[in-house]
């Protein structure tokens, strides 16, 4: 996969494309882009996909961005899994913020990428104050020689009352709802972040821990318990009953929420290394306890649910 960036000079001499923050890379955006290869195979030219180096909305919006699901490194990684030819990387300030629809259309996908069709979502919003529409891309397509199609959104099952979006996935996030969130996203929510030493609380009581940084800017489930699988870093994995909280047992007053991951049949030095964390299954709300071995009690339900869901 070929990764082109605004300030880069290199051009594409001829695509099908789409183009948004792709935050996650969910089921949706994998519809539309699966559609930009068809049509890209079918006319012999190159799938590519434009994207941001980071979301919009924390220039434009600062106080209210979204937390995001993925990084940009994360998201290149998705979208070479899915075979796209070429990603534009919108380097994104003040001033791209600044450009107009037709100044982006001219600059983009025009000059760099010479777009022979362009797919959008039906709801797509682009360039200066969200000016660009479907309807005038599609008249800008008319005079630069490209046409433009809006897609509808996707739902997730038959049953879903809302389309698959960044939104939608958040909000079962918050809520806890990891397996609704996986099948928005079409595989399971992650959290990646480096493993620090902890207060070595859980070792003590029998139940070692690996303590995982949560990054700020990033996406997190509710506060609960859940079993998940953890990435090692040889690529192997382990079964982990996962707490992501603030420790009410021990704590009163945590100043944050940290990730502790007790890792199924694995006793090895993780100190220091990258963690990748995937969430499959809820287990149960935090809460605090009366005494250490109530709460030990607990963790070993929690640990046998876990190896059950997991096996």
């Amino acid at each position: 996969m070929k990764i082109i960036r605004d300030s880069d000079t290199e051009t594409v001499a001829a695509s099908v494309l789409t183009t948004g923050a792709f935050d996650g890379v969910h089921v949706g955006h994998q519809t539309v882009i699966r559609e930009v290869q068809r049509r890209a195979e079918a006319r012999g030219v190159a799938s590519a996909v434009v994207t941001f180096d980071r979301h919009p909305a924390l220039v434009v919006r600062p106080e209210t961005a979204p937390k995001l699901l993925t990084r940009l490194p994360r998201k290149l990684e998705l979208l070479e899994e899915l075979g796209v030819d070429v990603v534009y990387v919108i380097e994104f300030d003040a001033e791209r913020a600044a450009t107009t629809a037709d100044e982006f259309v001219q600059q983009v996908f025009v000059d760099r990428l010479h777009a022979q069709e362009i797919l959008v979502g039906s709801d797509f919003n682009f360039g200066k104050g969200r000016e660009g529409t479907v309807a005038t891309l599609a008249e800008a397509g008319e005079r630069h020689g490209f046409t433009v199609e809006g897609l509808d959104l996707v739902l997730h099952d038959p049953s879903a009352t809302e389309h698959v979006s960044s939104t939608a996935i958040r909000r079962a996030l918050i809520g806890g709802e990891v397996e609704q969130a996986a099948d928005m996203l079409g595989r399971p929510f992650e959290i990646w972040g480096e493993v620090v030493q902890g207060d070595q609380r859980g070792r003590t009581i029998g139940f070692p821990t690996a303590n995982v940084v949560l990054p700020d800017e990033m996406a997190r489930p509710a506060n609960g318990v859940y079993a998940c699988t953890y990435v090692l870093p040889d690529g192997s994995t382990a079964a982990a009953a996962v707490n992501v909280g603030v420790r009410p047992t021990f704590y009163e007053n945590a100043d944050a929420a940290v990730l502790e991951a007790h890792l199924l049949g694995y006793s090895g030095d993780l100190y220091g290394t990258r963690a990748r964390v995937q969430f499959h299954n809820f287990l149960r709300s935090e809460r605090r306890f009366n005494g250490i071995d109530e709460l030990k009690a607990q963790l070993d339900d929690d640990i046998a649910t876990t190896r059950e869901l997991l096996s």
